[in-house]
């Protein structure tokens, strides 16, 4: 009997029925296309044996003047340096102030902890320094460590569970989650830590999903650098930093909240943190009772603001309340609250968005656009001798995100699209409206190629390229109809630049968090997807693979070897890919299948017998199921392993119409299908 060939459509189609994709695909798994032909994706494997705590939605990875790669990671609890593989908790401090007491129970690790105005929420982190023993188990030792806030009791009251001493919360830190060794109150522990207790908080945490609420604490109150509470009725946001280099340093922010800065060369990686913008200039965090010399810099905890010792003493007062010993050495005129900031490649400004104004500081407005003078991360006020300045969007109610290409930067409101520009002096920067009624999924759902950015939407995705255009896709339907729209802020889009994709990681209808990924290939102009839980991704570059954050407090090098990694030892991937029907004719007729010549290669793979199963299935109608029954020696499915030297196979299957599914289930495996050949000829008509 001849041979027909097996050629499909690239991509996966689900935007019509199976019948009408007839010589497409309609279903696949872990799979992507290359030069139109689908094969399995690339593995992953831990990037360190150390894990973070929180959900990690920021990456950034350079390298320093000195050659030393870092990457910062920040996630809903900390803010962490990545160096080696080992994470440093570079998290900045809201506040240090005298802690008031201790209270233990017997025969309990709960310490209530009396500290007034504390400002924290419940999972924030505290470390205390200069308390005394209890009295019993709970010595000086176990008290003056880094805790997290287990429960707020009121704004002066919370609890904390003591541990074993000389332990560091990196140290029990496993699988992204604290597994720390209780200590347990006796009898004795009737002291309150003494006097001298001080507490340094920091930053307050923040949220893993979006969450509506009302009241104290709905608005700015859990996503400031301390600030105050307000009573309004919004929708929480994630926790979500953007970050960007200045030179070698960092400069990173908390959406809605502060904006940071972390000096490379000055600071230390395990005892150095970042500071508030406004702080640059000063060198450490003012703690009262602290003797000082003479040209000390310190930033206060109240407002930020550095200030420089004007005389040898010892610390009691507020530096921006203590005129006599201090002299302030930076302004109020910096931004201290943003949605988000970046450093613009072309002219080296520091750009924040969504930020205080110069006149109303600590008030946000979300469509104010500030930009430092040129290679200045301190001079804000503009003037006729620097570039530094203001603009405003004038259409939306927010700014959700800015991103960069090689040209302007891209600047999204809820319901608008903006390209902003360096024009040089005496204006610096102009702003024009590229479209409106433009949507976009949330903060994180927009990446650049170059000067094109591609960008998820409320059930469309988009692309600009000179203008905005909605991207046609040919799985919309399937993608937004099992989608939880009450979290589309956690919609990341990422770039795999190697296989030319954007990758938007989304959560399913049934989902909190992400759990499947839709693939755009710019290059195939095909779509593709998968289920995987990444909540950020890291494009190769500085890295020489891809690296992305899960949900179990890893990070993962991606396309790397073959297999899943997060197990130990690395487990199979399951991969497949599922073609739409095909039939004869206008599928009046049966056909009978008696045999097929595969072609398919595993030139990548490592194991030194690869397989993957072949699967015909038939169907009688377009409605119907595929069917399974076994009739006279003629079956309507029929599967078949297949390894590189397999050269045909013998098969007797009968239907109105097939459909051809390749599946791998199998470690150190790597497939590509090409073109399959079978027998098939007409089969009458009953």
């Amino acid at each position: 009997m001849p041979l027909t060939k097996l050629q499909f459509k690239p991509g996966v189609n689900r935007e019509t029925t199976s019948y009408t994709n007839e010589g497409g695909w309609f279903d696949g798994e872990k799979v992507r296309f290359r030069f139109g032909l689908p094969e399995k994706i690339g593995g992953w494997a831990k990037t360190s044996i150390y894990s973070f705590l929180g959900v990690c939605r920021a990456l950034h990875t350079w390298v320093t003047l000195g050659g030393t790669q870092l990457t910062g990671v920040g996630t809903s609890l900390k803010y962490y340096i990545n160096e080696g593989g080992q994470y440093y908790d570079i998290t900045p401090l809201r506040k240090t102030v005298a802690a008031g007491s201790f209270g233990a129970t017997n025969g309990q690790s709960t310490l209530s902890v009396n500290s007034a105005n504390h400002g924290a929420v419940v999972n924030d982190f505290v470390t205390f320094s200069g308390a005394a023993t209890l009295g019993g188990n709970m010595t000086a030792a176990v008290l003056n460590q880094e805790y997290q806030i287990t429960e707020i009791v009121d704004a002066s009251n919370y609890k904390i569970q003591a541990r074993a001493a000389a332990t560091t919360i990196q140290s029990i830190t496993v699988d992204g989650q604290l597994v720390p060794s209780p200590v347990l109150a006796s009898a004795g522990d009737t002291g309150n830590g003494g006097t001298g207790v001080v507490a340094s908080y920091q930053i307050n945490t923040g949220l893993t999903v979006s969450v509506s609420g009302t009241g104290w604490g709905a608005g700015a109150w859990g996503r400031s650098t301390g600030g105050s509470g307000v009573t309004t009725t919004v929708v929480n946001e994630l926790r979500v930093y953007t970050q960007d280099n200045f030179g070698e340093d960092l400069i990173f922010n908390v959406r809605d909240g502060g904006i940071f800065y972390w000096d490379t060369s000055a600071d230390t990686l395990g005892t150095s943190r970042a500071v508030p913008l406004t702080a640059v200039a000063g060198g450490t965090l003012w703690i009262t009772g602290t003797t000082y010399a003479v040209g000390d810099k310190v930033y206060s905890p109240t407002n930020y603001v550095s200030y420089e010792a004007l005389n040898a003493f010892t610390s009691s007062t507020d530096p921006k309340n203590d005129a006599t010993n201090w002299v302030q050495i930076s302004d109020l005129t910096t931004p201290t609250v943003a949605k988000q900031v970046l450093v613009s490649d072309r002219d080296r400004h520091v750009v924040v968005f969504g930020c205080d104004s110069e006149t109303n500081p600590g008030v946000q407005d979300p469509l104010l656009i500030r930009f430092s003078s040129q290679e200045s991360v301190t001079t804000w006020t503009g003037s006729v001798t620097n570039t530094a300045g203001d603009l405003r969007v004038g259409v939306g109610s927010e700014i959700v995100c800015a991103v960069e290409t090689t040209r302007q930067v891209l600047v999204f409101t809820d319901v608008s699209l903006h390209a902003m520009q360096f024009l040089g002096p005496p204006f610096t920067f102009g702003i024009d409206r590229l479209s409106e009624n433009t949507t976009i999924a949330g903060p994180l759902a927009a990446k650049a190629v170059d000067d094109t950015v591609f960008w998820m939407g409320v059930e469309e995705f988009y692309v600009y390229t000179g203008q905005v255009q909605k991207l046609p896709c040919s799985v919309r339907s399937f993608v937004f109809n099992d989608f939880n729209l009450s979290q589309m802020e956690l919609v990341t889009a990422s770039l795999n630049s190697s296989f030319s994709e954007i990758w938007w990681f989304y959560p399913s209808a049934s989902s909190q968090e992400i759990d499947k990924y839709v693939i755009y290939n710019y290059q195939e102009q095909v779509w593709y997807y998968g289920n995987l839980e990444r909540t950020y991704w890291l494009d190769r570059g500085v890295n020489d693979f891809p690296v992305a954050a899960s949900t179990d407090g890893y990070l993962y090098n991606q396309e790397f070897g073959l297999n899943d990694g997060s197990t130990t030892p690395p487990t199979a991937i399951t991969s497949y890919i599922e073609s739409s029907q095909l039939s004869i004719g206008d599928g009046e007729d049966f056909v009978f299948l008696s045999r097929l010549i595969p072609d398919i290669t595993f030139a990548a793979s490592t194991t030194t017998a690869p397989t993957v199963n072949m699967t015909f299935q038939t169907r009688n109608a377009p409605g119907g199921q595929y069917l399974q029954s076994n009739v006279s020696g003629v079956t309507e499915t029929a599967t078949t392993p297949v390894e590189q030297f397999t050269e045909q196979a013998f098969i007797r299957l009968r239907g109105r119409a097939f459909a051809l599914k390749v599946d791998s289930s199998t470690l150190d495996t790597q497939w590509r299908l090409g073109t399959t050949r079978v027998d098939v000829r007409p089969d009458g008509r009953r």
